[in-house]
C-alpha cells in the first residue's frame, strides 16, 4: 500500500528556507517516515527569487502570497520559515485553516503575540511546533537521556554561551535582524532563545533570572537595494539609521528545581561564527558540549576510581545513540543540517498521530516568557520572577 502523501507548503527561501527544504527532502531517504513529505509549494516575495530558489530547491510551485498558499486544500502542512514579525499573523491563520504548524524561532515578537498562537493552535486543535532543531542534536539528546536517568545527579550548574561576530564591522548595514519592529529583539531573540530552549529542555523550567542587555553600536548604515548605502543618498554621504535592539545579552537566574543558569549570547565575540558552548554539573557527575565539534559530548563520572578520573570523550554516532543510528557506520559524523532532518522527522510522525511533539507552541510561548523576563530585568536592574 502506498504511504499517504503530506503536501508542504513553506513560506520563506532563503536561509531557514533552505535548510528546511533539505530537511522536507531528505527525511524520507533515511528515516522510515509515516507519510511521504511532498515539496508542494514555496512561497516568497520576490517573484523571480521564489521561482528560481523553487526550481534550485525542489518545490513543485511557487507562490508570492502566503494566504493563497494556506487557502489551497491541496496543502497538509505550513512551515514558517520567515521574518520575526510575520511569525504571528501567518500561524493564526494557518491555524485556523485546519494546517498542521512548524514555525522559527523565536515563536512571536512578544509575549502576547505568542500567546494568540498559542492559543489559535489550541482552539484549532492543529499538530503545531517550534523549530528548535539544536534539541535534536545526537550528543545533545544523549545528554539529555543521561540526565533523566541519573548519571549526573542532582543538577546544580546549566551554563551556556552562544558567540557569533557577524556584526562586529560598525560598517555592517542595519538589516531587519537589527530592527526591533521587525525582529522583536536582537541576539537575545536570534541565539540566546536556543540556550535558554536547551536548559529548559535539558534541567527544567526557569523560576527567576536577573539579566543585562547591551547595544554596542547604536548606529548603522540604512541598507539600501545593493547594501549599505541607502538608494538615493548623496555621493560619498552615509545614511544612519538607529539600532534597536540588543548587541549581547546575559542573564543568571534560577531552575524551579533549584539548579543555577548562567547564559550569555552575543554578535560581537571576534573570531566566533557559531559557537555554542554547554556544561552541566550534578552531584554524580558533568557533561559538556561544544557545536563546533557536534558529533562529541564529554562526560565526568564522579564515581570513576581517582586514579582515572577525568573527562571521557564520548564520539556519538554509534547505532544506540538518538538520530545516529538512521545516518552512517560509527564515527561517520553528521553536521548542522541533519539537526532540521530530524526535527522534521519527528513532525511528521506528530502529524500522523495529531498529536503535537516538543518543542510545542508552548514552548515557545514559555521561552518567550524567559526572554521577556531577562528584559525587564535589564531595563529594571532587579530579579524578575518568569511568568507563564
Amino acid at each position: 500500500m502506498p504511504t499517504q502523501k503530506l503536501n508542504i507548503g513553506l513560506i520563506g527561501y532563503k536561509f531557514m528556507g533552505k535548510t528546511h527544504s533539505n530537511a522536507w527532502r531528505q527525511a524520507g531517504h533515511f528515516f522510515k517516515l509515516p507519510l511521504q513529505p511532498v515539496l508542494h509549494t514555496l512561497c516568497g516575495r520576490d517573484p523571480k527569487g521564489v521561482r528560481e530558489a523553487a526550481s534550485q530547491l525542489g518545490w513543485d510551485h511557487a507562490e508570492t502570497d502566503w494566504r493563497r498558499v494556506l487557502a489551497n486544500p491541496d496543502i497538509d502542512v505550513v512551515d514558517i520559515s520567515t521574518g520575526n514579525d510575520t511569525h504571528a499573523e501567518i500561524a493564526v491563520a494557518a491555524a485556523k485553516a485546519g494546517k498542521a504548524v512548524l514555525c522559527e524561532k523565536p515563536l512571536a515578537l512578544s509575549v502576547k503575540e505568542a500567546k494568540g498562537m498559542l492559543d489559535a493552535v489550541n482552539k484549532a486543535g492543529v499538530v503545531n511546533m517550534v523549530c528548535h532543531n539544536y534539541r535534536r542534536i545526537p550528543a545533545i539528546a544523549l545528554a539529555k537521556r543521561m540526565i533523566e536517568r541519573g548519571d549526573l545527579g542532582k543538577i546544580y550548574h546549566f551554563r551556556a554561551r552562544y558567540l557569533q561576530d557577524w556584526i562586529v564591522d560598525p560598517e555592517f548595514p542595519l538589516v531587519w535582524r537589527l530592527q526591533s519592529k521587525y525582529a522583536g529583539s536582537g541576539t537575545h531573540g536570534d541565539i540566546n532563545a536556543h540556550i535558554i530552549d536547551l536548559g529548559r529542555y535539558l534541567v527544567g523550567e526557569i523560576q527567576e533570572v536577573c539579566g543585562l542587555m547591551e547595544t554596542f553600536i547604536k548606529q548603522r548604515p540604512l541598507a539600501g537595494s545593493e547594501g549599505g548605502l541607502k538608494a538615493g543618498a548623496k555621493k560619498g554621504k552615509k545614511v544612519m539609521g538607529d539600532v534597536t535592539v540588543d548587541d549581547a545579552a546575559l542573564a543568571i537566574g534560577r531552575f524551579k528545581n533549584g539548579a543555577l543558569l548562567n547564559l550569555e549570547a552575543t554578535r560581537f565575540a571576534t573570531g566566533r561564527k557559531n559557537g555554542i558552548q554547554i556544561e552541566i554539573n550534578g552531584s554524580k557527575g558533568s557533561v559538556s558540549f561544544d557545536f563546533e565539534d557536534m558529533n562529541r559530548l564529554q562526560f565526568f563520572n564522579s564515581r570513576d576510581g581517582a586514579d582515572v578520573q577525568g573527562f571521557r570523550n564520548i564520539i556519538v554516532t554509534e547505532s544506540v545513540h538518538p538520530f545516529a543510528g538512521q545516518w552512517w557506520p560509527p564515527g561517520h559524523i553528521i553536521g548542522y543540517e541533519h539537526t532540521f532532518v530530524h526535527t522534521i522527522a519527528d513532525f511528521v510522525h506528530a502529524v500522523k498521530k495529531g498529536k503535537s511533539v516538543q518543542p510545542t507552541f508552548e514552548d515557545g510561548y514559555i521561552n518567550q516568557c524567559v526572554l521577556d523576563a531577562v528584559e525587564t530585568s535589564a531595563k529594571k536592574r532587579a530579579w524578575v520572577t518568569v511568568k507563564s
